[in-house]
């Protein structure tokens, strides 16, 4: 379990000094995987290297499995380190090792050489599926397979917990999907805890269990996925997941509506019900919605006709259904 506990961290500046973070207060439990999202200069990143202390909070304190690291000699932190790796949005790879070399390092630098640490190696490098790229070297690799890399490379020294950095930031679509589907099975079948810092809220519906929300260097909302994702409390979660382009949406219509769906069956037509129900048709304006186990969870903005009576109709039938609705300003 990771429990960061009142951590600030501030930066010394010409014209001032400059909080990075402030009054953090988040658990992190064993076997999850915890996202932390927020616009650039949230804070983030600071946040997820002040968990391994490449960033030593000005207060505060980490704890790790019930030990505050930020008391721990450098000998001891060292150790802990090992527990705790960590990928990158650069992958971070040395170009003059090939794969197999690079996945090796962290072994050798902990004392593990020769074919213990090729084996190893060649095992880890199954996992994410390029044994066969062992020769190579990292300019003969695409992004997604250097990513592939760094993540062997950051289990070689079996952690418990596997920070990820804007992991992904780089990658295409279909490549981030693959590598978040990759980081899912390593957490199921290896027990890791993986925290995910990104600004892409995609990304934390796809992989993560639970969210913290971070705003201005303070968390501004924390819950669980399909909670946050259907229901954001503040601001910055309502910026980041609802649609940005506000002038996509603004017609000469009525009313604005929008159906928050978290936990209604996939296959109900929600929608066919409430026009034939009300034989009146809606305008749908921005939909975002995923199914999950045959559940359905996410977003819908519809547009209500301009004729009052017909949008009332349509109000009076949300006020007496079981959808999750509200008004849209």
């Amino acid at each position: 379990m990771i429990e960061l506990k009142k951590l600030c961290k501030t930066y010394p500046a010409a014209s001032g000094d400059v909080e990075a973070l402030r009054d953090i207060d988040l658990t992190i439990e064993d076997g999850e995987i915890f996202g932390i999202i927020g616009l650039s200069g949230a804070g983030k990143s600071t946040l997820v290297r002040c968990i391994n202390l490449l960033e030593r909070p000005t207060s505060g304190s980490v704890v790790i499995d019930g030990q505050d690291i930020t008391l721990l000699p450098r000998k001891e932190l060292l150790h802990m380190r090992r527990s705790i790796s960590m990928i990158f949005q650069g992958f971070n790879l040395l170009e003059q090792r090939s794969v197999l070399r690079n996945v090796t390092f962290p072994l050798e630098i902990s004392g593990v050489h020769g074919e213990a640490a090729r084996d190893k190696a060649i095992r880890l490098l199954k996992v994410v599926g390029l044994e066969e790229k062992a020769a190579a070297y990292p300019a003969q690799l695409s992004g997604g397979q250097k990513q592939r890399v760094a993540i062997a490379r950051a289990l070689a020294s079996d952690p418990r917990y596997l920070l990820c950095d804007e992991a992904t930031s780089a990658l295409d679509p279909n490549t981030t999907r693959s590598i978040l589907d990759l980081l899912r099975q390593i957490n199921r079948d290896m027990g890791v805890t993986i925290i995910v810092i990104t600004h892409e809220m995609k990304v934390i519906d796809q992989i993560c269990d639970r969210v913290a929300v971070i705003d201005h260097s303070r968390i501004a909302e924390m819950g669980r996925v399909s909670d946050v994702f259907t229901n954001p409390q503040s601001d910055i979660a309502r910026e980041l997941i609802l649609p940005q382009d506000r002038s996509a949406i603004e017609t000469s219509g009525g009313k604005k509506v929008r159906i928050i769906f978290d936990g209604v069956q996939s296959q109900e037509p929600v929608i066919s019900r409430l026009t034939l129900d009300c034989q009146t048709p809606v305008n749908i304006m921005f939909a975002d919605t995923k199914d999950i186990d045959g559940v359905a969870y996410g977003h819908m903005i519809i547009e209500l006709p301009n004729d009052p009576h017909q949008a009332d109709k349509v109000l009076t039938w949300l006020k007496n259904s079981p959808v999750k609705w509200k008004e849209e300003n």
